[in-house]
């Protein structure tokens, strides 16, 4: 029997949960949302999702995204940005980071049945396997007494993710490996996308984009290493698509300019960062278009605020980046 490892859900309390409730209501109905919402409708709205835990939820959003928006594909945008020609107005991109396998079981049906297209961004190293994540992994190793020099003792799962994010890459292989022989337990096995599972994501209307072999931050990372990543993932994707992905997404929107001039070499036409903000209708530079973040479980309210630019820009008042 194979035990998964499924994405760790964001646990808050009653209290904490209500009041957030009650901030997404006052944000939806605020005076500045009209305002926002009209300024929305000159911009582009990338949704940047993970994966779909909950799939009632995810399936409301996309009703929501068609009654208030122009959902548009990959291709639109690509070619808007060759013929140097806007968008449609309200125009929104519905895109998916690292290639988790409830993107095919989960939001494929969702997508295909409402004829939305997509974009998932793969990563490669871990198609056809069964490792869990590495960020994941490290949250459940630090929950199990996993630690490393590198990191605070005692600190929570979290701050050991973030903490490993910030490292050298070199230091954070290093002290993953630490977490692995100090944890009481080892974390279980997470079956991934196959071959087979990106062919029909793309039968069905989701294309396929390169997110690096391993998911590094790339800003952390050697010049080999860089081009390693990309260009290992790169190959990988043409082999089992017949074609070479022509789309990239910055592992954790960490953008680095010698990513950027592999990803020119390339041949490719768009990349995107992971930033909450919204896009021009043409973007200024297709290879750094910037993304909304959002995930199957975000209330309508919240949603739409999203989409209407009202809660990036609060987010951003509040600190946010």
């Amino acid at each position: 029997m194979i035990t998964t490892l499924a994405p760790e859900p964001k646990r808050l309390t009653p209290m904490r949960a209500q009041r957030r409730r009650r901030l997404d209501a006052l944000l939806r109905n605020c005076p500045a949302q009209p305002i926002f919402r009209a300024r929305a409708a000159r911009r582009l709205a990338v949704l940047a999702y993970h994966g779909i835990d909950d799939p009632r939820s995810f399936a409301a959003q996309m009703d929501r995204l068609l009654r208030i928006a122009n959902p548009v594909s990959l291709d639109e945008v690509r070619q808007a940005a060759a013929e140097d020609r806007p968008l449609p107005p309200r125009s929104a991109l519905v895109t998916f980071d690292d290639g988790d396998r409830s993107v095919v079981t989960e939001a494929l049906p969702v997508l295909a049945s409402r004829g939305i297209p997509a974009v998932a961004f793969v990563v490669t190293g871990m198609v056809g396997g069964d490792r869990p994540f590495w960020w994941q992994e490290a949250s459940f190793l630090a929950r199990h007494g996993g630690t490393a020099r590198s990191l605070a003792p005692g600190g929570s799962p979290a701050a050991a993710v973030r903490r490993l994010k910030a490292l050298p890459d070199p230091d954070r292989r290093r002290s993953l490996a630490e977490m692995r022989v100090s944890a009481s337990r080892l974390a279980p096995r997470q079956p991934q996308l196959s071959p087979e599972d990106l062919a029909a994501l793309r039968s069905g209307g989701v294309q396929i984009g390169n997110h690096t072999m391993d998911h590094p931050c790339l800003d952390r990372c050697d010049d080999a290493t860089v081009r390693t990543e990309i260009v290992g993932a790169h190959q990988a994707l043409h082999r089992w698509l017949g074609e070479p992905p022509t789309a990239f997404a910055y592992p954790n929107g960490n953008f680095d300019p010698r990513a950027d001039r592999v990803l020119r070499e390339l041949g490719y036409h768009l990349g995107f960062l992971f930033d909450h903000r919204q896009e021009a209708l043409l973007p200024r530079d297709p290879l750094r278009i910037s993304r909304l973040r959002v995930n199957a479980a975000t209330s309508l309210h919240r949603f739409d605020t999203i989409l209407s630019g009202l809660h990036p820009a609060v987010h951003r008042l509040r600190g946010g980046s």
